[in-house]
């Protein structure tokens, strides 16, 4: 008995050792994992009050801290049927299906680039409202946002 009491003692380590691996490569594994999809939020949303009835722009930032890009399909809104994405070439606008939302990185949408253009516009929102917004994605759940609508002439801090 002795000698079977022996080799157990000896051989727990050895075993404590081996499922201590087995579980931290699970844990790595998972990890690995995790790196491998896109990790999305939202922030410095705002729509400036338009000046025109039937039309408005909006803007914010999506910053993707996963190890996977993704895209931004389609946006809705409550405010409008009509919502596109627009890139800015030059002094030109131009009609985008999706914009990148790059792994480790972020895609702004700012005055003078890349931004949303709302046309049909339910009412015309003033300054103080909030207007609620849904960001589609290739491979990410929806995004839900309520977004400021701010002065005409808003410009954000960076």
């Amino acid at each position: 008995m002795r000698k079977s009491t022996a080799a157990t003692a000896a051989t727990l380590p050895l075993l404590l050792a081996g499922g201590l691996l087995l579980v931290t490569g699970c844990q790595s594994e998972k990890n690995a994992l995790a790196g491998d999809k896109p990790e999305l939020s939202v922030s410095g949303a705002y729509l400036p009050e338009p000046a025109m009835a039937d039309m408005a722009a909006a803007y914010f930032t999506v910053v993707n801290d996963g190890g996977k890009a993704d895209r931004l399909t389609k946006v809705t809104s409550t405010l409008s049927p009509d919502v596109t994405l627009h890139t800015t070439e030059g002094a030109r606008m131009k009609h985008a299906e999706t914009l990148e939302v790059p792994a480790k990185g972020r895609l702004s949408l700012a005055r003078g680039g890349t931004h949303l253009m709302l046309g049909k516009l339910g009412h015309k929102p003033k300054t103080g409202e909030k207007v609620e917004f849904t960001l589609h994605f290739a491979a990410s759940a929806p995004i839900r946002i309520q977004v400021p609508v701010e002065s005409t002439t808003f410009r954000p801090k960076d």
